[in-house]
């Protein structure tokens, strides 16, 4: 094993390894490393903070609140905020991803974002947003992905008035189909009170005195808000391997060895793109950690992708999502939908393996199904229609 192992980032990626070697981590937030999947709870004031920090590490070397400003590939040595230089003989480049700020007026070339405007992506977002809601706060959540519905949820919670505004046709876009969207859709407005606003383009917001006023729409129609929640998608940190050299196309590209175009220098988590795919999933941060993690101490281990499977919780509905729910010629699909329950599942069947699925609901079926995409096995030789019941047809 190398001697002196450096992680720059201190999120998912980065902590895993902190966990399995004795490296030195560079975290640039002050706080110990923390489950970033779980944000969403402490802002809806299910956990504390406390709760979802991640185990402190054994042997690992953790410096907080500290900045990595350059890769020094000849001297093999980081140069940080503060002044001081960190050597390493391997170095991993676990720097995760920026929220998307798109440019809206009101919010673009300020360089600050107005008071009431928040990304939700750090700790530090969180308790901002914690210190500014309250009942009957008039909240604006811009976008309606995973990361947008999460945080309207949260809001919901805490006992704002919500209203998301999705640019596309239906919320959740990259992991629900139409049919999975419109009960998802339902159960933010009838049972959380989220007004849901789709196919709407955001054009601006309203500010006066530095904060926040309203957000208007490319229709005119305008959204009063105290506090705006920008949850546009995320775009991977690979500004320190582009000023290093390093080979970076939209993330930092790797090899099945996590390794980037220095061979001294390795990549994993969101900053990572392995074979052309950003993952921007925890469950893949956690493979990639865990393949090198091996490789740094001579094992053998190869990253070969990460077939993931998405589940949020929205307290009275549960929804998973996994791979290609949309069907190409020759698929076998299978949906069962109960409108009185707002129950909906599909599982998408190529040949004998599961290429992709939703499930909204009772998610009983998940296990099952959850294990044969993400080992890719054949299916049971048993009808289709038995994948979706209560066992998954175990």
């Amino acid at each position: 094993m190398s001697s002196r192992i450096v992680v720059v980032g201190g999120g998912t990626a980065g902590a895993r390894l902190a966990e399995r070697l004795p490296v030195t981590l560079l975290g640039e937030e002050p706080h110990a490393p923390y489950n970033r999947v779980l944000l969403a709870d402490v802002l809806a004031g299910r956990y504390g903070p406390e709760v979802i920090a991640l185990p402190a590490p054994r042997g690992a070397a953790v410096r907080r609140g500290v900045r990595v400003t350059r890769v020094d590939r000849e001297a093999r040595e980081v140069h940080c905020d503060d002044g001081t230089r960190v050597a390493y003989d391997r170095l991993v480049l676990a720097t995760g991803s920026n929220p998307v700020l798109p440019p809206l007026r009101g919010l673009a070339g300020t360089g600050r974002l107005p008071a009431g405007v928040h990304a939700f992506r750090t700790l530090d977002d969180c308790l901002a947003l914690d210190a500014l809601v309250r009942p009957g706060a008039r909240a604006v959540v811009i976008g309606g992905g995973l990361l947008g519905v999460s945080a309207a949820r949260a809001l919901a919670a805490r006992g704002a008035d919500v209203m998301l505004a999705q640019q596309g046709e239906h919320l959740m876009e990259r992991q629900l189909d139409a049919n999975a969207s419109r009960l998802l859709r339902h159960h933010l407005a009838a049972d959380l009170g989220v007004e849901v606003h789709t196919e709407c383009r955001v054009r601006g917001l309203k500010v006066e005195d530095g904060a926040v006023r309203a957000v208007e729409l490319a229709d005119g129609f305008v959204l009063d808000a105290d506090l705006v929640v920008v949850a546009c998608g995320v775009r991977p940190r690979v500004g320190l391997a582009l000023e290093a050299g390093l080979d970076v196309r939209r993330g930092i590209v790797v090899d099945d060895e996590l390794r980037t175009s220095d061979p001294y220098i390795h990549a994993v988590g969101d900053c990572a793109e392995h074979d052309g795919r950003l993952y921007g999933l925890a469950g893949a941060a956690l493979e990639q950690a865990d393949v090198l993690a091996d490789l740094l101490t001579g094992g053998t281990a190869a990253y070969r992708g990460t077939r993931a499977l998405t589940r949020l919780s929205l307290d009275a509905l549960e929804l998973a999502a996994f791979g290609d729910a949309v069907p190409q010629p020759g698929d076998d699909t299978v949906q069962l939908a109960d409108a009185t329950r707002g129950a909906y599942r599909k599982v998408v069947v190529r040949g004998d393996r599961l290429v992709g699925g939703v499930l909204l609901g009772d998610l009983g079926a998940v296990g099952t199904l959850a294990r044969a995409w993400e080992g890719d096995e054949a299916l049971p030789d048993a009808p289709l229609l038995h994948l979706l019941t209560h066992d998954g047809g175990s």
